[in-house]
């Protein structure tokens, strides 16, 4: 009987309750029917009927609309990026084109009753929240995805590109906006933002859709691929910011009351990178885990996204300029943004961005396009974009040293317009810029020259395919040039280049420089020196079996024709001979060493059109004034060997100390494969568990000897004694930096070193 009373009492406790609760029913629903008899009021509807109402009004009922409509978004966009996949269209492209079919375009046109069934007009209030949201979240990650590190240090032929692109591309929209003028806005419309708008909407390009076409085909890993992304980024900052103009002249009805506008934006700008961005550093680096971040940190980083945006809207200049401002002062931290990435990525994307696309369809009018000479207009804009965008930085490209192949490569993926052209097209229809005709033209445009970007790719690709097949049997050659002085460094550098390239001297180049300074009109006894100087150079060659291309001038100035003969080469690496760092016990050298570009103005002025990168990389460094002019002009990494009595090359150690030391991956690769040298890793910052890249360089290493490898980290001591047990010190100029700075015996009694820039 004990086993069961548990069973007895939930039984009684059912009945009991269950009881009560009908008969409590049972006595209102006779009240119901006696008032109901009473004032007239008893039903008429069967049951059945009365579910039909309440179902009607339930599927009418905003939540249940908004629910329904999301369904139908997502498996369109879904549908449709699936048929683009299929025809070699990136997933965009559907996404977009999913919007238009939903919207009056098509579904409202043909089914006008399932139109006003899922998109009623009171249910587009919330869809056009929802896509802010997803817009905010998503210029978001756009700002994220930009690395202003790579943006500096090719920005100087990308922002030529760059800003030719945008200079033709706006001046034909300007004069696309002087002809439409008249006919095609609003009557109240002031022609001086309507020209500035369709200026910056001829101009747009479209970063992401771009950096996902460069990495569907590969384009990634090469030196284009890596000079489109940062065209296409510098592109992005610079549209951004004359929107953000143009925005704050419409918002402020003139252009002196803009300028309040404006120098607000500047403060909030120097505000975000001068303390908003320290302070998320400092949070960023309070994380213990590199893998996890935290609900608080996570939730500060929102909160900065979305005052970001607040200010920027309140200011004037539209909340989506602070959500990309917001992602470009985020740490740096490759691991931490790739984290945080992924928490919003997928709602972002996957959920809310579909919505954006959808509302853009259901206000794309393409049926108000109804006549001949309206679509000859939108094929006026059409052919305008494309000239001002793809042939504006086609020209460019080639004008600062690309081939013709690849300058029409990067026309083709700068037409490109894709997400960004909507954003700003929608923001332009909100402020009343665009009348409805004028906003169905540019969308047009926008799938149309998104469109056209991967068949012109295509095109180019089988139009050049042999010139290509030619090039690359040039271009697969990994080329090597050392400048040397004396014959003695000479030998030695070229023992070192050996080990770069020694088992694939078929796929490599190697030339040997040496400079005279002396008069270039006066050259007497050019050829006895030279061949005097080579002749010690030969005999080393002829020991290693290694063939190299001599090359002896006369010249003006040593460091400076260095780094010009090495850009004009097109070298991969730049290997120099160096005598070490400046004696850190000599304070007033240590301090001119510092304060150079202080005391030579001039050199420091030309410096200045250097490589701006490797520039302020240098600066601080110890470099005496000739290494720290090739550094700062060469558009290759550079190579300082700084000889200790180098006899042979068996044990390697490489410091990894900072964080952009990614590139000394691909030359501990090098050594691996070309000699048969013991590598000693020691990577106290997790680089190697952090970086991409620099995993891909450890695994190739592994897979050519893995017992010929060792990685340490932070908690191996390093002292004198493993440093003298070395044959060579492969280091970056940081890393070289940072370790002198915290133990600077340790360096000046270290074996041969060799620092490398990138």
């Amino acid at each position: 009987m004990k086993k069961y009373k548990n069973l007895i009492f939930y039984t009684s406790i059912l009945a009991v309750f269950s009881f009560l609760i009908y008969t409590i029913i049972r006595t209102g629903r006779l009240n119901l029917e006696v008032k109901q008899n009473v004032y007239g009021l008893a039903s008429k509807t069967s049951a059945w009927g009365d579910f039909l109402n309440h179902l009607h009004e339930d599927l009418a009922a905003p939540l249940a609309v908004l629910l329904l409509q999301i369904v139908v978004i997502l498996l369109a966009v879904r549908i449709f990026g699936w048929i683009c996949q299929k025809i070699g269209q990136p997933t965009v492209i559907g996404e977009i084109f999913a919007g238009v079919v939903l919207g009056p375009s098509l579904l409202g046109y043909y089914f006008p009753n399932a139109s006003e069934f899922l998109f009623p007009e009171s249910s587009l209030d919330n869809i056009r929240f929802l896509s802010n949201i997803g817009l905010v979240l998503f210029m978001f990650i756009v700002g994220m995805e930009l690395n202003l590190k790579t943006i500096r240090s090719k920005a100087n032929n990308a922002l030529i590109i760059s800003h030719t692109s945008i200079f033709v591309a706006f001046t034909l929209g300007v004069l696309a906006a002087y002809f439409l003028f008249e006919n095609y806005t609003h009557q109240t419309a002031v022609f001086l933002p309507f020209a500035l708008f369709m200026g910056i909407a001829m101009s747009i390009a479209a970063f992401p859709v771009m950096a996902r076409i460069i990495h569907e085909r590969g384009i990634n890993k090469t030196p284009l691929g890596a000079t489109i992304i940062t065209c296409a980024a510098i592109d992005d900052i610079t549209a951004w910011c004359l929107l953000a103009a143009v925005i704050a002249i419409v918002k402020a009805g003139s252009v002196a009351s803009a300028l309040f506008v404006i120098l607000l934006a500047v403060i909030y700008v120097i505000l975000m990178f001068r303390v908003v961005r320290p302070f998320l550093k400092r949070i960023a680096d309070m994380q213990i885990s590199n893998r996890t971040i935290s609900k608080s940190v996570i939730g500060v980083f929102f909160l900065v996204l979305f005052l970001s945006a607040y200010a920027t809207e309140i200011i004037g200049i539209h909340a989506l300029f602070g959500a990309f401002l917001a992602g470009v002062i985020m740490p740096t931290n490759y691991n931490f943004r790739n984290l945080f990435t992924e928490k919003i990525e997928d709602v972002a994307l996957v959920l809310l961005l579909p919505l954006f696309f959808v509302y853009t369809g259901l206000r794309t009018h393409i049926g108000l396009l109804n006549e001949p000479h309206l679509w000859i207009i939108c094929g006026g804009i059409i052919f305008l974009a494309v000239v001002g965008k793809s042939m504006g930085s086609a020209l460019a490209a080639r004008f600062v040293g690309n081939s013709w192949k690849d300058s029409l490569m990067i026309g083709a993926l700068m037409n490109t317009r894709g997400l960004m052209e909507l954003v700003v097209l929608n923001i332009g229809l909100d402020l009343g810029i665009l009348t409805p005709e004028v906003f169905a033209m540019m969308v047009v445009m926008a799938l149309v020259t998104t469109f056209m970007t991967s068949p012109l790719l295509s095109l180019i690709e089988k139009v050049f395919k042999k010139k290509q097949t030619d090039e690359n049997q040039v271009e697969d050659k990994y080329k090597i040039l050392v400048s040397f002085k004396s014959a003695k460094t000479g030998r030695k550098l070229l023992f070192l280049a050996n080990s770069f390239i020694r088992k694939k001297q078929a796929n490599s180049e190697l030339t040997m420089l040496h400079l005279s300074e002396g008069n270039l009109l006066y050259q007497y006894g050019v050829e006895e020196e030279a061949e005097e100087v080579f002749d010690s150079i030969k005999e080393e060659a002829h020991s290693l079996q290694q063939n190299f291309t001599p090359m002896f001038k006369v010249v003006g100035d040593i460091s400076t024709n260095v780094a010009k003969i090495a850009n004009k080469g097109d070298y991969d690496f730049l290997l120099i001979g160096y005598k070490g760092f400046v004696d850190n016990n000599n304070v007033l050298e240590r301090f001119l060493g510092f304060s150079n570009k202080l005391l030579h103005i001039p050199n420091y002025l030309l410096m200045k059109f250097g490589n701006q990168k490797k520039w302020s990389r240098i600066l601080l460094a110890p470099l005496d004034e000739n290494t720290r002019t090739i550094v700062s002009k060469s558009d290759m990494p550079v190579g300082m060997f700084i000889d200790k009595g180098l006899v042979s090359m068996r044990n390697i150690f490489v410091p990894i100390l900072d964080e952009d030391d990614i590139f000394v991956g691909e030359f501990m690769e090098r050594l691996a494969q070309n000699s048969y040298v013991r590598i000693t890793l020691w990577d106290p910052i997790g680089l190697a568990d952090n970086s991409i890249e620099f995993i891909k360089s450890v695994k190739a290493i592994k897979a050519v000897n893995p017992y010929l490898f060792q990685l340490w980290n932070n908690n191996i001591p390093v002292d004198s004694d493993i440093l003298n047990k070395q044959d060579l010190i492969l280091i970056s100029l940081n890393s070289w930096k940072e370790l002198d700075d915290r133990n600077p015996k340790l360096m000046k009694d270290a074996p041969s070193t060799l620092v490398l820039t990138n």
